[in-house]
C-alpha cells in the first residue's frame, strides 16, 4: 500500500534511540569511520550486493555517520543515507557533501514505492522491538522495486548474551544512555523479512574480528524483492 510522501518524521517510539546516537555521535564516528578497512568479509558483501542490485539509487538505511554510505557512493553512481539522528547526518554530510542525507525513520522511509533498486541496513535493526523490526522490513519491501536487493546485518550472540537475548546499555562511547541491543536470531529474521516480502538469497554468518570490532556473532542475509 502506498503511503503519503514525503514523510520523513520520526515516531514517538523513535525519541530515545533517536537522542541516544545524537549523544554518541562524534565518538561513534571517530571510532568507526575506518572500521570496514579491517573488514574484508564485509567489503566483499557490499561488493556483491551494488553487483546484484544493477542501476538506480541504493540506500543505506541507519547510515549513522555514513563511512558505509561513502564506500558505496565510491563503487556506485546513485547512493543516499539515511539515518534517525540529526547529529549523525551531520557528520554524514561534512565528510561527504556530494552524497544526498536525508534524517528519518526507517519505519517511515521517505520515498515513493519501489524507489530504490537496493538497500543495506547495517546493524541498524539491533535496537528495534519485534513489532518495530516487522514495520521497518515492510517498509524497505515497499521502497525496494522488484527484484530489488537488500542486505540486513545484525548480532546474534555475544558475551553473556545468546541469540534472542537483549543487552541494556546505560554507558555507550564515553555518554550515559538507555538503549537496548536485540541480539537476533537469524531464523527469525528471516522469518520476518519473507513475511515482508522479500526471498532469502544467502545467509552467512561469521565470528567477531578480534580486536577489531565488539565481539560478536554475526549474520548477514541477502534478499531480493518478490515482484
Amino acid at each position: 500500500m502506498s503511503k503519503p510522501f514525503p514523510d520523513a518524521g520520526p515516531r514517538p517510539s523513535d525519541d530515545g534511540l533517536r537522542d541516544t546516537y545524537d549523544r554518541v555521535a562524534r565518538a561513534y564516528d571517530a571510532e568507526l569511520a575506518d572500521e570496514l578497512d579491517h573488514k574484508p568479509l564485509d567489503r566483499a558483501l557490499l561488493v556483491a550486493f551494488l553487483e546484484l542490485a544493477g542501476p538506480g539509487r541504493v540506500a543505506d538505511v541507519g547510515c549513522g555517520p555514513g563511512h558505509v554510505t561513502r564506500f558505496l557512493a565510491a563503487r556506485h553512481p546513485d547512493v543516499t543515507g539515511l539515518d534517525l539522528s540529526p547529529e549523525m547526518i551531520a557528520i554524514a554530510r561534512e565528510r561527504a557533501p556530494e552524497i544526498p542525507f536525508t534524517v528519518a525513520s526507517m519505519l517511515s522511509l521517505p520515498v515513493a514505492d519501489g524507489t530504490w533498486a537496493g538497500a543495506v541496513a547495517m546493524y541498524s535493526i539491533i535496537h528495534l522491538s519485534p513489532p518495530d523490526r516487522a514495520a521497518a522490513f515492510g517498509e524497505l519491501a515497499r521502497a525496494i522495486r522488484g527484484d530489488g536487493r537488500l542486505l540486513v546485518s545484525f548480532h546474534v550472540e555475544g558475551p553473556d548474551v545468546p541469540a534472542g537475548g537483549t543487552s541494556h546499555l546505560t554507558s555507550w562511547f564515553g555518554a550515559q544512555v538507555d538503549v537496548d541491543v536485540h541480539f537476533l536470531d537469524p531464523d527469525a529474521v528471516r522469518g520476518d523479512l519473507v513475511a515482508a516480502g522479500f526471498r532469502i538469497e544467502s545467509v552467512m554468518l561469521r565470528e567477531p574480528l578480534d580486536p577489531a570490532e565488539f565481539p560478536s556473532r554475526r549474520a548477514y542475509l541477502l534478499a531480493s524483492r518478490v515482484r
